[in-house]
């Protein structure tokens, strides 16, 4: 098996059972004991505590977790991991003083290595006791016949229970599943992509990738919005300590800390990881291959460099695995936005146009090293074939410790806004002028740029396309215009691009300017010619 499809075997089935986690009830009941739940015994609990765990464990060959009943797990498939509902009457905190109800999700064929999960009360960690009594199941489901305390998958956050706008039995906010990935709504009230602890050679020729997991969930003390959890992390070559300190406002915004103890020599060391889809969008689209116009997650990758620049990477469905590396020395953030609010854009009833926006904000000197952008090809929605990670300079050599703190935010835009205008599409189409022969081999990109300082552009002034390409040669002047619409600060800007042979991909950078100062983002475009 591929490199790529072995990826995406994993995250079809991550996405499609998320979508469907999405859509379950929710649930609700105890205290702080949880009544009718069970518990072990308590054990003194600190995050401290957790990171010796983890460096003792790094130190300690790899044991995989065994799954409990492994035939019977394989036969919980997806439509019979749906059919698995956890009872609103057992979820953690229903009635106790915390805000946030806690819920728990069902082992299954996706879903086989089990999570040990624990809640944290005044110092002290009670392993939280699996019972098949605390879900509903149909009466020939095969989760029936897992042995007793078989153990859980993962867990969710309800809303909480004082909410003016949701009921906490059926809306929840975060939600740890699979791996090590999480993730949460964002300001439109939609789940999307997805965020990881740690990502290992992802997306290599010469390695299989490796996926982590979160083997132990401490659920910890919650105070106003913010509920905080930690977890540990283990895989073969790297075990770590993982603490979240998540509040629910707007969106949400997680204050991450944690550290990561190499067991092995890694090739990629991918930190502070998103995954997302991207499918197709308006800049192309395979002819008559959806009847929606667009289908993405996201669309594009932003970028705020250490010296202070704002890139803008529009996401592509590549013809084959590509990784992009935007080398820098302490970057201010990145993330994976959607920008493209329109739903006449989409046309489908998932709303991907409420999809959230994903920041990365680093804390502290992050050191010199790269944004990678790994994108894989896909030809449907249930596949995650977009990653952008941290990769540092640093070697990931075996015994290497990393610690990193950063904040994640889950929202509809980027947290900081530049000033500068936005791009908020890209299209392509044939080169050359109407009525004339197409020159060979020609192909014209427009730009469109809104807001920032091409808001109050004086009457008369037009700001000027500065492009850059990696092969090929420029057409004529490139053509810069406001757009025909009456949108106060709504640009648009065309140029070609001739002279490409081959299939190699064209890198292509393009930014408006006043003189010599940037007034937009720098659009920042992988071509494949084709």
């Amino acid at each position: 098996m591929t490199v790529s499809s072995t990826r995406r075997a994993f995250c079809q089935s991550f996405s499609r059972t998320l979508a469907l986690a999405a859509g379950m009830a929710g649930a609700g009941a105890p205290a702080r004991a949880g009544a009718g739940l069970k518990f072990g015994e308590p054990a003194p609990f600190s995050f401290d505590a957790l990171k010796a765990q983890a460096q003792a464990r790094a130190g300690e060959p790899y044991a995989a977790p065994a799954p409990p009943a492994p035939k019977w797990l394989e036969r919980i498939d997806y439509d019979a991991w749906g059919g698995i509902r956890f009872k609103e009457s057992f979820a953690l905190f229903a009635e106790g003083p915390n805000p946030f109800p806690a819920t728990f999700f069902h082992l299954g064929k996706f879903f086989e290595k089990p999570v040990d999960i624990f809640v944290v009360e005044n110092g002290a960690a009670r392993k939280i006791i699996y019972d098949a009594g605390y879900f509903d199941m149909p009466a020939e489901s095969p989760a029936r016949n897992l042995p007793e305390g078989a153990g859980f998958a993962g867990f969710r956050f309800q809303e909480a229970k004082n909410s003016p706008k949701y009921d906490w039995r059926t809306n929840d906010w975060v939600a740890f599943l699979g791996a090590s990935y999480f993730r949460a709504i964002g300001a439109l009230h939609q789940y999307g992509l997805s965020a990881r602890a740690v990502a290992v050679d992802t997306a290599l020729a010469d390695r299989a990738e490796e996926f982590p997991a979160f083997t132990q969930i401490y659920i910890g003390p919650q105070s106003g919005d913010q509920a905080t959890v930690w977890a540990l992390v283990e895989g073969p070559s790297i075990v770590g300590a993982v603490q979240f300190a998540m509040t629910r406002g707007a969106g949400v915004v997680m204050d991450i800390d944690q550290a990561l103890f190499l067991r092995g020599d890694l090739a990629r060391l991918g930190l502070a990881p998103l995954t997302s889809m991207y499918w197709f969008s308006e800049t192309a689209k395979p002819m008559a291959i959806d009847w929606r116009p667009e289908v993405h997650d996201s669309d594009g990758l932003a970028l705020w460099t250490g010296a202070g620049e704002r890139l803008w990477r529009p996401l592509n469905d590549p013809p084959r695995t590509t990784t992009s590396a935007f080398a820098d020395d302490n970057p201010k953030g990145f993330g994976l936005l959607q920008r493209d609010r329109v739903f006449d854009h989409y046309l489908d009833g998932v709303f991907y146009d409420r999809r959230p926006s994903l920041w990365v904000e680093p804390k502290g000197n992050w050191g010199k090293g790269a944004v990678q952008l790994i994108e894989l090809p896909t030809d449907n929605e249930t596949q995650d074939n977009v990653i952008a990670l941290w990769v540092p300079e640093k070697p990931a050599g075996a015994g290497s410790r990393f610690d990193l703190s950063y904040r994640l935010h889950w929202l509809a835009d980027e947290p900081y806004p530049s000033g500068l205008a936005k791009i908020v599409a890209t299209r392509l189409g044939a080169g050359g002028q109407p009525g004339q022969p197409r020159p060979a081999n020609a192909r014209k990109f427009l730009i469109e740029f809104l807001g920032g300082a091409l808001t109050d552009l004086p009457e008369g002034v037009k700001p000027a396309l500065v492009v850059e390409m990696s092969r090929g040669r420029p057409g004529d002047d490139p053509l810069v215009e406001a757009a025909p619409d009456d949108v106060r600060g709504h640009w648009r800007a065309q140029f070609d691009l001739l002279g490409v042979e081959g299939s190699d991909p064209v890198e292509l950078r393009a930014v408006l300017k006043l003189g010599d100062k940037p007034v937009s983002e720098s659009w920042l475009f992988q071509y494949h010619p084709f």
